[in-house]
């Protein structure tokens, strides 16, 4: 599964939540969706915009995992 881990950055950054909302145009709602997990799609176009925002690149903040059940 596909793991994006926002929170790194932010935390890097010293951005908020509310800040990286506004940054990138999304609703904080939603950052505070992809940040916790709860995303099934990121749009290219949101992906974008968040690494411009946060000045990295999008594999500093998309992580691979096995999933679980695949590991059982």
């Amino acid at each position: 599964m596909i793991v994006i881990n926002i929170d790194v950055m932010l935390a890097k950054r010293k951005m908020s939540v509310t800040e990286l909302s506004e940054r990138v145009g999304i609703t904080l709602a939603n950052i505070s969706i992809l940040k916790n997990g709860r995303a099934k799609a990121i749009k290219l176009d949101t992906l974008d915009k968040i690494c411009k925002a946060l000045d990295c690149l999008p594999g500093d903040i998309l992580e691979w995992r096995p999933d679980e059940e695949a590991a059982e």
